[in-house]
């Protein structure tokens, strides 16, 4: 066995490299010509059922509001009752017919169950699934004094993901539907701070990846990898190292640096364009994909320049060299949109 692996290890890599660079063109210049064709063939959504969790706020409220300019009827799912009210009485206002809002925590099968069967109990039908919700720890790993405080980032963007998925898909193989799966940059970019947040990030991409294996034609899956998107997380809504709901916009200033943040609304149309069009994957913004090459080929580097920017020589984790930049540059009102300068904390 030792011989097969090493003869293996001398044979397959360049064999595998020939093979990728004649493939790749034809390949890439397909990708292309779909990309002109996919949206001719757009679905239209209107009178669908479209469920969305962690829909009352960022990502997911404005999904709701594109959805609902289309004629789509929405099921809402999050924490907050009232958020979620609001956000109906809006996606009602901009032309959807019919919206639903169902209290729940992803993090609870029994809730993903019970939105899912409210969903279609309610509508008789479920066509896109929308997998949104999320939360954010950011502390350093070795800093933390309970490392059970960091379970909810799996707890709500992993297992929120596959419970929701797991329930909503033999509904979704009737109606030739969709799962939109929002995960994140972060599931292939390395920060710190960010340790248990890129894992389940990237633990959603793994799992939707073998998922669409799993279901070939019968279920559509469009995952979503956004890079800094306006939303409570960019706002500096977190969880600390304690495991408390905190607001720390000097430390969200370390984190991001220099990075600009997408207008929430613009994300929004985005996903929603690309999920009725049946993309695989969608980046918004779209130059931030250009990273996962840096990723591939020079890995090391990634994590020299985010230990050089990211890290603090000194207690102080906001005294990082990022910051300073940003300090310095004054440009902070330019990458980081006006509505996102003072948020409020609200029970998530």
């Amino acid at each position: 066995m030792d011989i097969i692996n090493t003869l293996l290890n001398i044979v397959l890599p360049p064999i595998g490299l020939t093979l990728l660079l004649f493939f790749l063109p034809p390949y890439l210049f397909l990708k292309f010509l779909l990309s002109i064709i996919r949206p001719l063939f757009c679905e239209n959504v209107a009178g669908k059922v479209i469920l969305i969790t962690g829909a009352s706020s960022g990502i997911g409220e404005h999904l709701a509001y594109e959805y609902a300019s289309r004629g789509a009827c929405l099921a809402l799912v999050a924490r907050r009752e009232h958020r979620l009210q609001q956000v109906a009485n809006r996606a009602v206002s901009i032309g959807s017919p019919d919206v639903l809002i169902i209290p729940a925590d992803v993090s609870k099968v029994e809730d993903c169950k019970r939105f899912v069967d409210a969903t279609v109990n309610h509508f008789g039908r479920l066509d896109h699934l929308v997998n949104n919700a999320g939360i954010a720890p950011i502390c350093m790993f070795e800093e933390t004094p309970d490392v059970t405080k960091l379970a909810p980032a799996m707890d709500v963007n992993f297992w929120g993901s596959v419970y929701s998925s797991y329930f909503a898909i033999p509904h979704l193989k009737q109606s030739q539907g969709r799962i939109i799966g929002i995960s994140s940059a972060a599931g292939w970019l390395r920060t710190p701070r960010l340790s248990m947040y890129s894992a389940s990030k990237t633990a959603v991409i793994s799992f939707y990846e073998t998922l669409r294996v799993e279901t070939g034609d019968e279920v559509g899956i469009t995952l979503v990898t956004p890079g800094l998107v306006e939303s409570e997380m960019t706002q500096g809504k977190f969880l600390n190292k304690e495991g408390r709901l905190v607001l720390d916009q000097e430390l969200r200033d370390a984190e991001m640096s220099l990075m600009p943040v997408l207008p929430v609304k613009e994300a929004a149309e985005a996903i929603v364009d690309g999920a009725c069009e049946g993309v695989k994957y969608l980046t918004v913004p779209a130059w931030v994909r250009q990273s996962i090459y840096w990723k591939v080929f020079s890995p090391e580097t990634l994590e020299w320049c985010n230990r050089i920017l990211l890290m603090s020589r000194s207690g102080d984790e906001t005294n990082t060299l990022s910051k300073k930049i940003l300090d310095i540059s004054g440009l902070k009102d330019l990458v980081y949109p006006d509505t996102i300068q003072s948020p409020q904390i609200r029970e998530h």
